[in-house]
């Protein structure tokens, strides 16, 4: 008995088909095992937002809860076992801090957030101004643990991405595998290339700031936008300004912009008060002393800003 010739191709592809299915399981399930037992980040975060979904308005003689979310400028430069030991008796902080992320991505992690039962008091966004003018999101961890779908559809159409990064953006949500394979390759490079986070110092390059009335347009729109999401959830917005190099300009038009749309702001220091020796080598994170300072001047301003709201929501 002959064969259908046209049985054969159709074997064939049913076969690649196949082992493109078993190949798209193996990455999704060893993805998955890399990812809840070899990465510190994941972890990190995964428990800080579980935590964080437990904030909820204090009852009497309680301290008011604060969320405090924001990038590695925060990681590096807050020292949290020494803020909240400074701050027990008058906030209780909550924090979130994924590096490389901005406006866009806390915009949609707090949507997320209060959806699924957060209820700060205060919510405090730390990102500093590069990164909260910046048009674009983390491409890992952020897109599978702040967004779902129709987040992401909405990032998408916000940041008007093409039909590629609007589908890399669904994958990276959907998928364990394709979110972090840029950590997975990260990786694998630090263990072969020696002193690779010295190339990603002169690759990864701060993001640009644009010149006004640019910035003042953005930045406005961004805040309300902050604000009265957070309002809507009975949360008052407080913008948090790190300091960095040369960054005394940004910090001073920042400052306008949140007075004009009505946001509190936190400028605990200077950054003129600290010279380069309070930097690691970027000019941006701050080294151990640095953050030593930034934290306990973090202490004195933002308990009385936290207070503020809190006699005011009282009075009301």
């Amino acid at each position: 008995m002959k064969s259908n010739p046209k049985s054969i191709p159709l074997a064939y592809a049913e076969a690649l088909i196949g082992i493109c299915a078993i190949l798209v399981i193996a990455f999704e399930f060893s993805a998955g095992y890399l990812l809840t037992h070899h990465s510190p980040t994941y972890a990190r975060i995964s428990r800080q937002y579980q935590e964080a979904l437990k904030a909820h308005p204090s009852r009497p003689g309680e301290p008011p809860s604060v969320l405090m979310v924001g990038n590695s400028l925060l990681l590096h430069g807050v020292k949290l076992d020494r803020l909240k030991a400074l701050t027990s008796s008058s906030m209780q902080i909550y924090p979130i801090f994924l590096e490389a992320t901005g406006y866009y991505d806390w915009l949609y992690g707090l949507r997320r957030l209060f959806r699924q039962g957060a209820r700060p008091q205060v919510v405090v966004v730390g990102v500093g101004v590069n990164y909260f003018l910046r048009n674009s999101v983390r491409q890992d961890y952020a897109p599978m643990l702040f967004f779902d779908a129709q987040d992401a559809l909405a990032v998408a159409s916000d940041l008007h991405l093409d039909h590629t990064a609007t589908s890399n953006l669904l994958l990276e949500h959907s998928s364990v595998f394709w979110d972090t394979r840029s950590a997975i390759r990260t990786q694998i490079l630090s263990r072969m290339v020696p002193h690779l986070e010295d190339l990603f110092l002169l690759v990864n390059q701060k993001p640009a700031i644009p010149e006004s009335p640019e910035f003042e347009e953005t930045s406005i729109l961004r805040l309300r936008r902050l604000r009265e999401l957070c309002e809507a959830n009975g949360a008052k917005l407080i913008l948090l300004v790190p300091p960095t190099l040369a960054s005394e300009g940004a910090v001073n038009k920042m400052a306008y912009a949140a007075h004009t749309a009505g946001v509190d702001i936190s400028v605990p220091i200077d950054p003129e008060a600290l010279s380069a020796r309070f930097y690691q080598r970027d000019g941006m994170h701050l080294n151990s002393e640095g953050a030593l300072i930034f934290t306990s001047a973090l202490a004195k301003d933002l308990p009385e800003r936290v207070m503020n709201h809190d006699m005011l929501a009282a009075r009301h």
